[in-house]
């Protein structure tokens, strides 16, 4: 059933806050960043009809199989370590977290908003919308008083940047994503409310608040990861970072030298030929190619460098195979792939988890949508741990301070959101 809303944004807001009293529940938020294959501005799944856990091993199988008899709208995510029943891999590192590292539900409710309509595929449409917009609102919007800790200190996190390097410097890769934690223990916060500031403060087009139990992902990702549109699959990495300047003459300046940056430009274009790999092993031969190279496109908080690579879908191939072709995403693990994935495994301290991993759709039409989890805030409510992560490219040309201080830029909206405008790391 459609309904039409006069107030889309104070809808939004009111039917997320109805979703979070769900024991599962996942709200996908375009932020009005529409593009060519996007197809609804918010995605609102809620409570469990049927539902799939795994476990790396077998876990895409058990998602094929769980999709073959559900051809439904479902929403779920799908963990980085899923890797290692892909490829030679392992994750020996500690995980504070505990989520699954694949989970998927239909659910019982769905709500899709496109403009002002509101459509609502449930049981009780009319209750649910007359709910929805009688839910009172009770936020507390003050930051959370936490302890943010670091994984790595400044000058460890310079020194294993260089050790990375050597591995480059005699071939072993040529690029790779490094990434480091950022955490609180004893942690109290109110999940809602720090993603609705944290959609304030870094709006981006592949937002996702995710509610798994007690378990959250806060999510204000920029990037898609792989879509399906028809026959059409489109890859988006994102590799290449500025901030924002401080008035309209230095913002440009800073988009002119990403679009200009020669280390910039080498990193993504090994990146897309590793996207032009995977694709490969579910095109149609000769289809895969460069929609956009270097597309240099604006956030709240950073300027980012995205390339759009795509292919046609071999028919024989279907979706969930697809997406294990291409998994882990390229702009998240580094060149070789499995090299990149195996030395990361060694230099990083803390197992990535759904950090890295993705989050999405399957709709009934048979088209799919996930994004890069990254840019966002993981917390277990039961054992008050909170961790937030960032990654940066490492080349041949990285400066490891440069790469650093990058990553700081990256976590900036999540240390706004917690009341850390003033943290300062461990030197």
């Amino acid at each position: 059933m459609i309904f039409h809303s006069d107030n889309i944004a104070l809808f939004k807001q009111k039917v997320l806050h109805w979703a979070a009293n769900f024991d599962v529940a996942c709200y996908l938020d375009s932020n009005n960043f529409a593009d060519r294959y996007s197809k609804f501005d918010a995605l609102i799944a809620v409570d469990v009809k049927a539902e799939v856990t795994a476990k790396a091993g077998d876990a895409f199988k058990a998602l094929a199989d769980f999709k073959s008899t559900h051809n439904e709208w479902m929403t779920g995510f799908l963990g980085y370590d899923l890797k290692n029943e892909i490829e030679d891999v392992n994750s020996a590192n500690d995980d504070h977290l505990h989520l699954p590292d694949l989970y998927f539900f239909v659910p019982k409710h769905l709500i899709v908003i496109k403009n002002n309509e509101v459509e609502i595929l449930a049981d009780g449409a009319d209750d649910i919308w007359n709910t929805i917009n009688a839910f009172k609102l009770n936020s507390d919007k003050s930051p959370s008083d936490l302890l943010i800790q670091t994984r790595f200190n400044r000058a460890e996190y310079i020194d294993a940047v260089n050790r990375v390097k050597a591995h480059i410097n005699r071939g072993d890769i040529y690029v790779t994503n490094f990434c480091q934690e950022f955490y609180a223990e004893v942690a109290s916060i109110n999940p809602v409310d720090i993603f609705e500031n944290l959609n304030r403060v870094s709006p981006n087009p592949f937002a996702c608040f995710f509610k798994y139990h007690q378990q959250y992902i806060l999510c204000a990702s920029p990037e898609r990861f792989l879509a399906k549109r028809e026959n059409k699959l489109i890859s988006q990495p994102i590799k290449g970072t500025a901030k924002r300047g401080a008035n309209a003459t230095d913002d440009n300046a800073n988009i002119q030298n990403l679009r200009s940056n020669s280390k910039e430009q080498q990193e993504n274009v090994m990146i897309v030929d590793l996207v032009r790999n995977d694709l490969t092993h579910s095109a149609i031969a000769g289809t895969v190619r460069v929609e956009e190279l270097f597309g240099i496109y604006s956030f709240k908080q950073v300027h980012q460098m995205i390339s759009t690579v795509v292919c046609e879908l071999d028919a024989h191939i279907p979706a969930v195979d697809a997406i294990r072709n291409t998994f882990p995403m390229g702009s998240m693990t580094g060149a070789p792939k499995i090299r990149a994935m195996q030395l990361m495994e060694e230099y990083e301290r803390t197992r990535r988890g759904i950090y890295s991993g993705a989050i999405g759709y399957f709709s009934p039409d048979g088209d799919f949508d996930f994004n890069v989890v990254i840019r966002s805030i993981l917390y277990n409510a039961v054992e008050k741990y909170l961790s937030f992560q960032a990654g940066s490219a490492i080349t041949y040309q990285a400066d490891a301070v440069f790469e650093y201080e990058e990553c700081l830029l990256k976590v900036k909206a999540i240390l706004e959101v917690l009341g850390q405008s003033q943290f300062s790391p461990q030197s």
